[in-house]
Protein backbone atom coordinates (compact mmCIF):
# COMPACT_ATOMS: atom_id res chain seq x y z
CA UNK A 1 0.00 0.00 0.00
CA UNK A 2 1.39 3.40 -0.87
CA UNK A 3 0.20 6.96 -1.20
CA UNK A 4 0.25 8.16 -4.77
CA UNK A 5 -0.44 11.80 -3.92
CA UNK A 6 0.47 13.67 -0.73
CA UNK A 7 -1.12 17.11 -0.25
CA UNK A 8 -1.46 17.46 -4.01
CA UNK A 9 2.12 16.40 -4.72
CA UNK A 10 3.00 13.12 -6.46
CA UNK A 11 4.60 10.88 -3.85
CA UNK A 12 7.47 10.15 -6.24
CA UNK A 13 8.50 13.83 -5.98
CA UNK A 14 8.90 13.71 -2.18
CA UNK A 15 12.23 12.20 -1.05
CA UNK A 16 10.92 10.98 2.32
CA UNK A 17 12.11 7.49 3.17
CA UNK A 18 14.34 5.80 5.74
CA UNK A 19 18.08 5.29 5.58
CA UNK A 20 19.76 2.45 7.46
CA UNK A 21 23.15 2.96 9.09
CA UNK A 22 24.65 -0.50 8.72
CA UNK A 23 27.48 0.34 11.11
CA UNK A 24 24.79 0.39 13.84
CA UNK A 25 22.25 -2.13 12.49
CA UNK A 26 22.17 -5.46 14.33
CA UNK A 27 19.96 -7.16 11.72
CA UNK A 28 17.10 -7.86 14.13
CA UNK A 29 14.46 -7.22 11.43
CA UNK A 30 12.15 -5.27 13.75
CA UNK A 31 11.86 -2.46 11.18
CA UNK A 32 10.72 -4.99 8.58
CA UNK A 33 8.12 -6.43 10.96
CA UNK A 34 6.89 -2.99 12.03
CA UNK A 35 6.41 -1.67 8.51
CA UNK A 36 4.98 -4.93 7.15
CA UNK A 37 2.42 -5.06 9.98
CA UNK A 38 1.27 -1.58 8.93
CA UNK A 39 0.81 -2.81 5.37
CA UNK A 40 3.45 -0.57 3.81
CA UNK A 41 6.34 -2.90 2.97
CA UNK A 42 9.07 -0.30 2.81
CA UNK A 43 11.63 -2.82 4.09
CA UNK A 44 12.64 -6.34 3.12
CA UNK A 45 15.24 -8.75 4.44
CA UNK A 46 18.22 -9.50 2.23
CA UNK A 47 20.87 -12.13 2.79
CA UNK A 48 24.44 -10.94 2.48
CA UNK A 49 27.53 -12.87 3.58
CA UNK A 50 25.34 -15.47 5.24
CA UNK A 51 23.52 -12.91 7.38
CA UNK A 52 20.09 -11.38 6.93
CA UNK A 53 19.79 -7.63 7.05
CA UNK A 54 17.03 -5.15 6.32
CA UNK A 55 17.05 -3.07 3.15
CA UNK A 56 14.83 -0.21 2.01
CA UNK A 57 13.15 -2.02 -0.88
CA UNK A 58 10.16 0.26 -1.56
CA UNK A 59 11.18 3.74 -0.39
CA UNK A 60 8.16 5.56 -1.76
CA UNK A 61 5.80 3.31 0.19
CA UNK A 62 6.99 5.17 3.30
CA UNK A 63 4.27 7.42 4.66
CA UNK A 64 5.43 11.04 4.49
CA UNK A 65 6.56 12.26 7.92
CA UNK A 66 6.14 8.83 9.55
CA UNK A 67 9.10 8.01 11.80
CA UNK A 68 7.66 4.96 13.56
CA UNK A 69 10.53 2.68 12.58
CA UNK A 70 13.00 5.08 14.26
CA UNK A 71 11.36 4.51 17.65
CA UNK A 72 13.69 2.81 20.15
CA UNK A 73 11.09 0.07 20.65
CA UNK A 74 11.38 -0.76 16.94
CA UNK A 75 15.05 -0.01 16.29
CA UNK A 76 16.83 -0.42 19.62
CA UNK A 77 20.19 0.75 18.25
CA UNK A 78 19.07 3.90 16.40
CA UNK A 79 20.19 2.70 12.99
CA UNK A 80 17.29 4.28 11.08
CA UNK A 81 16.96 7.93 10.09
CA UNK A 82 14.83 10.05 7.80
CA UNK A 83 15.49 13.37 6.04
CA UNK A 84 14.87 16.72 7.69
CA UNK A 85 11.13 17.37 8.03
CA UNK A 86 11.76 21.07 7.39
CA UNK A 87 13.54 20.36 4.10
CA UNK A 88 10.83 17.98 2.96
CA UNK A 89 8.13 20.52 3.83
CA UNK A 90 9.98 23.11 1.71
CA UNK A 91 10.08 20.66 -1.22
CA UNK A 92 6.34 20.00 -0.87
CA UNK A 93 5.50 23.72 -0.65
CA UNK A 94 7.73 24.55 -3.61
CA UNK A 95 6.08 21.86 -5.71
CA UNK A 96 2.62 23.08 -4.69
CA UNK A 97 3.47 26.67 -5.67
CA UNK A 98 5.04 25.78 -8.99
CA UNK A 99 2.82 22.98 -10.29
CA UNK A 100 -0.12 23.37 -12.57
CA UNK A 101 -3.15 21.71 -11.02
Amino acid sequence: MSEEIYEGVPRSKIPWYPTIDYSKCIGCGSCVDYCTAGGFGVYALEERDGKKRPIVKNPYNCIVFCRGCEDKEVCPVGAISHPSEEEIQKIIENYQKNSVI
